[in-house]
C-alpha cells in the first residue's frame, strides 16, 4: 500500500521557519522524483519545489531562496525547509511523487496534505 505521510505543518509567525517531512512507503522511493505543492483556499495547486532522483532541485518563483527541498533515500523521506515565512505562504502543503519530471500532470502519488498557517 502506497503512502505519503506529511508532518511538520502548523502555525508560525511571519519571518519564522518550519520543516515539513514526507515519509514514503509502498514504492521504491529512490526511483521517484519528489515534490511539494501547495494550495490556498480558492486557488490552484502550485508547485513549490521538486527534487530529482539524483538530487537536483528546482523551485517555484515565489520561493525566491527561502525554501530548500532535500531527500534522504535511506529514510524514504523528502523534506521542505521553509524560512522567512510570509502570510501568503499559508496553504495546505502536499507531498507528491512521480516517475517523471515533477509537474501537476505527472504525479503518481499524493500525500494527504499538512496545513501551514503564517500569522501573527
Amino acid at each position: 500500500q502506497v503512502q505519503l505521510v506529511e508532518s511538520g505543518g502548523g502555525l508560525v509567525q511571519p519571518g519564522g521557519s518550519l520543516r515539513l517531512s514526507c515519509a514514503a512507503s509502498g514504492f521504491t522511493f529512490s526511483y521517484y522524483y519528489m515534490g511539494w505543492f501547495r494550495q490556498a483556499p480558492g486557488k490552484e495547486r502550485d508547485l513549490v519545489a521538486a527534487i530529482t532522483r539524483s538530487g537536483s532541485t528546482s523551485y517555484g518563483d515565489f520561493v525566491k531562496g527561502r525554501f530548500a527541498i532535500s531527500r534522504d533515500n535511506s529514510k524514504n523521506t523528502v523534506y521542505l525547509q521553509m524560512n522567512s515565512l510570509k502570510p501568503e505562504d499559508t496553504a495546505v502543503y502536499y507531498c507528491a511523487a512521480s516517475t517523471n519530471r515533477i509537474t501537476i500532470a505527472t504525479i503518481t502519488y499524493w500525500g494527504q496534505g499538512t496545513q501551514v498557517t503564517v500569522s501573527s
